[in-house]
């Protein structure tokens, strides 16, 4: 009996969650393993936050919340974006969900036809085309190349443009590249929209406050302001304040698409954990010195491996702007030979070969939909990442060069 429907055929389990499984089941098997698959901060949450959730369950504050979120949490939301992006939105105009992902879930079924068009910058968060294609819409993909930084350009934009484009997805900085766009980047992609009045904007910016080379951020809302009325910003707490368990995510948007969006999400999930909710006030509102160590932490870490890779004959990386990943090229070593006679034909065949040869569990940049790369989560310790700098670093060196071309 088949029990999954046809809907779930295209797609598959999220590349870094099977990595990460593959990596705690080599552990459990006795081998030596350094997961770097999985994106998540290793820091704990902050103490006060962690009250304040304490002092919530004490207080009774367990019963069913509203379904687009508390209001002492949206109002929060509100306060943070007036504060921190310069962006204005009322209470009714924002939605807490169960992470950054339901928000995107939410948006995307409340506004989707069958074969609507979603543009997805390559590389990119491997979960965008997957929902895509859940709710029967058609993923796009523009390739943005190393030679751009990773960023798409407004050309790029207006070829990948039709009339059946509903949605672009934007993440800044980004999961799995880092890539950053500056004012003049979001402005000239800005200029391109607005040719376009059919197509929304998703802002994935969960990764803002991990910003490096004292960047500012700046919101697409801010940087294109004639588009605000057709931009979802989404952002959450799990990333900044180390709260990725929590499952709190949020989005900022028009009156009329937040609404559709509680539709959808009434259901779903009947909203988020109203606990959780109060943790997620107190971190917007609290103090912001925890958010402060965590980036300088993830800058010092992102160095450390920009240092070690420059070191290995045959990867390249540069710097990322922000996020806590690194996305390393590998192209010198397709079509080498291990000492076992294997050819690495592609990026997924090389994570393979260090899994096995160096235990490092790492993400194929084929998952990302732009090879041949493969990506690293910097949310570990330098000690911990100079130990798999310096095994990837040994394994690499047993490889037989390819076959030149004749």
């Amino acid at each position: 009996m088949e029990f999954a429907s046809s809907r779930l055929a295209p797609v598959k389990p999220s590349a870094s969650a099977w990595v990460s499984q593959a990596a705690k089941t080599a552990k459990a098997a006795g081998e030596d393993i350094i997961d770097l698959g999985l994106g998540e901060p290793d820091f704990d949450t902050p103490p006060h936050i962690v009250e304040a959730a304490h002092q919530a369950a004490l207080a009774g504050e367990t019963r069913y919340p509203p379904t687009n979120g508390t209001l002492a949490l949206r109002k929060a939301v509100s306060d943070k974006l007036a504060r921190e992006n310069n962006l204005t939105y009322s209470p009714d105009e924002i939605i807490v969900a169960n992470g950054a992902k339901q928000v995107l879930f939410d948006g995307l079924m409340a506004t989707l036809e069958p074969d609507d068009e979603v543009l997805l910058c390559a590389p990119y968060f491997g979960q965008y085309k997957d929902i895509v294609l859940i709710l029967s819409g058609k993923p796009v993909t523009i390739s943005c190349p190393a030679s751009n930084g990773f960023r798409l350009t407004p050309e790029a934009l207006d070829a990948a443009i039709t009339p059946k484009t509903r949605w672009l997805i934007l993440n800044m900085p980004s999961n799995p590249t880092g890539a950053v766009y500056n004012d003049n980047d979001l402005r000239t992609l800005g200029k391109v929209l607005e040719k376009h009045p059919d197509v929304l904007i998703l802002s994935d910016e969960i990764y803002e406050h991990i910003l490096f080379d004292d960047a500012a951020f700046l919101s697409f809302a801010v940087a294109c302001p004639k588009l605000k009325d057709r931009v979802l910003t989404v952002n959450g707490v799990s990333k900044a304040y180390a709260m990725t368990g929590w499952r709190i995510g949020y989005g900022a948007g028009p009156k009329e698409l937040i609404a559709a969006m509680t539709k959808v999400q009434s259901q779903i999930s009947s909203g988020a954990c109203s606990v959780a909710q109060a943790a997620a006030t107190a971190a917007l509102n609290g103090p912001q010195d925890e958010v402060l160590r965590f980036k300088l932490a993830f800058e010092s870490r992102r160095n450390l491996v920009v240092d070690q890779v420059a070191q290995i004959d045959g990867l390249t990386l540069a710097p990322p702007g922000g996020a806590f990943y690194a996305y390393i090229g590998c192209e010198a070593f397709i079509g080498a030979v291990t000492a076992d006679g294997e050819t690495l034909k592609d990026d997924a065949d090389f994570t393979a070969f260090i899994l096995k040869e160096a235990g490092i569990a790492a993400v194929p940049g084929s998952a990302y939909e732009l090879s041949p790369f493969f990506r690293i989560s910097t949310a570990a310790s330098e000690g911990v990442l100079k130990t798999a700098m310096d095994r990837i670093a040994a394994a690499v060196v047993t490889l037989k060069p390819r076959k030149p071309l004749t």
